[in-house]
């Protein structure tokens, strides 16, 4: 493997020698696939490929990047003379090569599709009330070399797949939508093995059936009791990217300057952990050739570190954590979340319906806004319950979580013993990646809830 990229690494040592402080070469080959179904027929099946490369040099202080389709040894070796002679006014003398610098491999299978028609043929006999029903599958192979300026390779092959059922229902003039998804870092034969995507649009039927019958939510202040799966998204939303560096130095975080200090209750710990085979957010190497690693954030509520790249780890002296990943070729790497999560504590479900006697428990999380720099979100519940004497009691809809991370995350007073990990697509700088965050069931104490009855 040495022989085929030695052009590219002399040409990477050659900028360095110009005065650059640091160059990498991005090399992808992807295909995919993606099929969705709605209201009884195929409404799309689409297939794409993204081979490409990436170069990177960062000269006085600043980064410069060039990319260009394909991956050929030609391909890869303009779209570095281009990007040095943007960084250089005289680009240094560069060698070229040719020949192909990926191996071809067999293509994966496009995905059958008699199984949608199936599935939703079943879904629509289980209620009356049902009058939009959507499924979506895609699949996806991944593989990227990266050329690391000191001299090595790193390899990574991904595969990703994910199913997603949304069913809308109605009674007498109310709508409400159910979701439910299934998303992996596995090969289509992994992916299936034991999964029943008819039990995943079930569960959105039941989700949508339900809030019809929920009524609005009050509002106030309220002990909130968050099951595990309800979804990661306190935890990734308004704490997770308020650690990650570029974050906390050039939009100053409110975690900014405070390794060491208490930043939550003591009985949170939080993690961010590439490494763990088939979650979403999986990987082997960053997408800057860093082997992924466990890094620990927080520490029995004590702030221990912070996520980087390789460019925010030299930039603010701080220890390189391989989180520098990127949505494809065409897009320069920042820090972001892997796999996140809280570790779980010793409380169950029982004990901690009855510690919060009357408030509001939160089976499954939508989507929100969060301003990174102070922390304050705003969430939405898509399930959830009353407590009422420490017993789950019934449904409401139009629930709505605001608050500020770090306030919430030091208002957790019970963790609870189980942990369920939650998949989804993180988006930053105009970038989407795969990410999973997961966590305990956990009690909030005397967090704002916005109601419908508001």
């Amino acid at each position: 493997m040495k022989d085929k990229f030695e052009f590219l690494h002399d040409n990477i040592a050659k900028t360095l020698k110009s005065g650059a402080q640091y160059a990498d070469i991005f090399i992808q080959s992807g295909e995919g696939h993606s099929v969705h179904f709605e209201d009884g027929k195929i409404d799309e099946i689409s297939s794409s490929t993204a081979d490409g490369a990436g170069s990177r040099i960062i000269a006085g202080g600043k980064t410069f990047y060039a990319h260009a389709p394909g991956n050929g040894a030609e391909t890869v070796g303009a779209s570095f003379e281009e990007c040095a002679a943007s960084a250089f006014r005289q680009p240094p003398s560069l060698y070229s090569s040719e020949g192909a610098l990926m191996e071809e491999e067999e293509a994966i299978e496009q995905p059958a599709v008699d199984f949608f028609r199936e599935i939703d043929e079943k879904i629509k006999k289980e209620s009356p009330h049902i009058r939009q029903s959507s499924y979506r599958y895609t699949t996806s192979h991944r593989r990227l070399l990266i050329v690391k300026p000191d001299g090595s390779v790193a390899f990574d092959r991904r595969y990703y797949c994910s199913f997603a059922a949304q069913l809308i229902v109605e009674k007498d003039g109310l709508l409400q939508t159910g979701s439910e998804r299934r998303c992996m870092s596995l090969p289509a034969s992994g992916f299936w093995e034991g999964f029943s995507p008819l039990e995943t649009a079930r569960a959105a039927l039941r989700r949508a059936l339900l809030m019809l019958e929920a009524r609005p939510c009050p509002a106030g202040k309220m002990n909130v009791l968050m099951a595990g799966e309800a979804g990661g998204t306190i935890i990734h939303e308004a704490c997770g990217h308020g650690l990650e560096a570029d974050i906390v130095e050039k939009d100053y975080s409110v975690y900014r300057g405070r390794i060491g200090e208490q930043v939550a209750h003591e009985s949170v710990t939080m993690l961010d952990e590439a490494a763990i085979p088939g979650l979403y957010g999986s990987y082997n190497f960053d997408d800057e050739g860093t082997l992924a690693g466990r890094t620990l954030l927080i520490e029995n509520g004590i702030l221990r570190g912070y996520l980087t790249d390789v460019i925010s780890s030299q930039l603010y002296g701080l220890p390189l954590t391989g989180n520098g990943r990127r949505e494809s070729y065409r897009c320069i790497p920042v820090p972001r979340m892997s796999n996140t999560y809280l570790l779980p504590g010793n409380d169950d479900m029982d004990t901690m319906l009855a510690r919060a006697d009357k408030g509001l428990y939160v089976r499954k999380m939508g989507g929100g806004e969060v301003d990174p720099t102070s922390g304050d979100f705003v969430f939405y519940v898509t399930e959830g319950y009353l407590i009422e004497k420490g017993k789950i009691s019934s449904p409401v809809r139009g629930a709505i979580l605001t608050g500020n991370g770090p306030e919430a995350l030091r208002r957790i007073s019970a963790l609870g013993n189980n942990l369920i990990m939650d998949p989804g697509i993180c988006g930053k700088s105009g970038q989407g990646v795969p990410v999973t965050d997961g966590q305990p069931s956990m009690l909030i104490e005397g967090l704002t809830v916005g109601g419908s009855e508001a």
